[in-house]
Parts: structure tokens; sequence; C-alpha cells
């Protein structure tokens, strides 16, 4: 199975960038990554990015309770046919968010769980959703190896427990290094997300340790010579 790889990005400017490569399937955005992005008012702008691609993108709701975060991704659900409504697995109170998962699942809205770290929580989700409409588990691969824990377990078991959904796509976030893009075909990932400067590094896959030994070596004598060094 191929493993897609999506952006993570919210910058217009690099949205129309990685939109032109072949190797970028879609996007996912954030409302930290919104708000980086200089956004201030989140529909208008998330309007004007929906110009600029007709990929597969992820906006978030960011509401912390049911009523509003129905009514938020029932509104971003409109924006285009190609949006994937963000909701969180759970709220900032810890509450899990199945009954929500549920209805908007049962209205055919496309959606994309996110901050998902374990398998229990994948089996949750899947516990609450048809095998029709389509919905993306984002788990946060790189945030959970960064507290030193090995997120390749739960990764493999999400995707076991999803194989009979056919609508359904795990998908490996918040990537730290190119090599995660390995790992993630390895398992047999559908999708990993990346920021920019990854997906740029990905493209690059392929030299040998030869040049990047010449390639490195240069480069210290370059940055010797421009700093001028003396001994």
């Amino acid at each position: 199975m191929k493993t897609k790889i999506f952006c993570d990005i919210a910058d217009i400017n690099q949205i129309k960038k990685f939109d032109r490569k072949k190797i970028v399937k879609g996007f996912t955005t954030n409302p930290s990554l919104m708000r980086k992005a200089g956004a201030k008012n989140y529909k208008n702008y998330s309007k004007k990015i929906l110009k600029v691609t007709k990929k597969p993108i992820s906006f978030e709701v960011f509401a912390d309770d049911y009523s509003s975060m129905r009514k938020q991704a029932l509104d971003i659900n409109t924006w285009g046919r190609n949006v994937f409504v963000k909701v969180p697995v759970i709220n900032s109170k810890g509450i899990f968010m199945g009954k929500l998962i549920k209805k908007l699942n049962e209205k055919q809205i496309k959606l994309n769980i996110t901050a998902v770290y374990t398998a229990k929580q994948t089996k949750k989700i899947l516990n609450c959703i048809n095998k029709k409409s389509k919905v993306i588990i984002s788990i946060f691969a790189g945030r959970a190896g960064d507290t030193g824990k090995d997120p390749i377990p739960e990764i493999k078991k999400s995707i076991s427990l999803s194989k009979n959904f056919k609508n359904v796509e795990i998908l490996w976030a918040s990537v730290r290094e190119p090599y995660n893009y390995l790992q993630a075909k390895q398992n047999n990932c559908h999708i990993i997300t990346t920021p920019p400067s990854i997906i740029e590094k990905i493209e690059n896959f392929g030299k040998t340790f030869d040049q990047l030994t010449k390639e490195t070596v240069k480069n210290f004598l370059i940055d010797s010579k421009k700093s001028k060094f003396r001994l």
C-alpha cells in the first residue's frame, strides 16, 4: 500500500507552493497553525485557502462543548467538497467526543479525528462510526515519541483494528524527521502529514552515504571560509 503525503500547514503562500507538488496529496491544518499563519477571521481565512487547493484539506473545530462543536462542524462542512471536519477525540475536560463523532458520521460528513494517541482510542472511535462515510484517524506519533514512548505499536494496532473499515484511514501525525515517512510506509499507514521542510527533505531521498559525507565536509569548509577562521 502506498502511503499518501499530506502537508501540515496553514500559510496560504506555502499551500500554493505545495499544492503544485505531485507528492502532496492533501493538507491538514489546526487552530495553532492558523494562528501562526496570521488568520484573524477563521472562516474567511479558510475560504481563501480553499480558493488555492482542491485537494483534501482538514479544518478543525475550536469549540469545547458538544453543541458548539457540532454547530462549528456543520458550518465547516459546507465550505467545500474537499473539506474534512477535524474533531478532537476528547475535549479539554477529557470527555470523549463519541456522541459528536457518531452524529456527524451519520450525516455523511467527512471527518478527521485528531489528537489520538492509543489504539484504545481508535477502537472507541470505530465503535461510533459506520463503514461508509470517510474518516481519518490522526495518531500523534511524534508527540508520543517526545515523551519517550514508542508510537509504532499503537499505530500497528490501530491499522489492524480498522482493516475491516474501507472508509477509514490511519494518519501518522506530528512528524519529527523524514525517516518517519519510511516508518509509516513500512507499517502500512495510509497517510502521513508533515510540515513543508520535511516534505522537501523526502524529495531528496536516495543520496548515498558517500554523497552525504562529501556535502557535509563541503558545507563545513564553506562556513569556515565565510567566517574567515584562522589558527
